[in-house]
C-alpha cells in the first residue's frame, strides 16, 4: 500500500508540473472581446476550421469555437477545412478603428489535431 501512495503522490505532482506549463484554453469570444488583454500572452483555442490558406508550409486558418472565429497563422501547414484542432500560440493585434479591433491573430506554436 506504501508504494501505491508513492506513485499516486509521484503521478499527482507530475500532472501538476505539466499542466502548469500548458496555457489556459481561452474562448474565441473573450479574446475578440478585449483582445489587448491578451497581445502578445500565450493562449490555447479549439475548435473547427471553417477556412484556410497555404503555400509551401505556411499559411493562415480560420478557427470558430462557437464564440467566434479568429485567425491562426503557422509556419507549419493548414489543417483542412472541417478539421477539429487546437492551437496555442501569442496573440497579436492589429489596429482599430470606430471601437472596432481588426486584424487579431494567434500566431501558432503548437496544435493538437482532434
Amino acid at each position: 500500500m506504501f508504494k501505491n501512495r508513492n506513485f499516486l503522490a509521484l503521478f499527482i505532482l507530475g500532472l501538476t508540473l505539466f499542466a502548469a506549463g500548458c496555457p489556459n484554453r481561452t474562448s474565441v469570444g473573450r479574446i475578440n472581446a478585449d483582445p489587448g488583454r491578451y497581445r502578445d500572452k500565450e493562449v490555447a483555442i479549439a475548435g473547427r476550421v471553417t477556412d484556410s490558406y497555404g503555400v509551401l508550409g505556411t499559411g493562415a486558418y480560420q478557427i470558430d469555437d462557437g464564440t467566434g472565429t479568429l485567425w491562426v497563422v503557422t509556419r507549419r501547414g493548414v489543417p483542412a477545412r472541417g478539421s477539429r484542432v487546437g492551437a496555442s500560440g501569442h496573440v497579436h493585434t492589429g489596429f482599430s478603428f470606430g471601437g472596432r479591433s481588426f486584424g487579431t491573430v494567434l500566431e501558432e506554436q503548437k496544435r493538437r489535431t482532434k
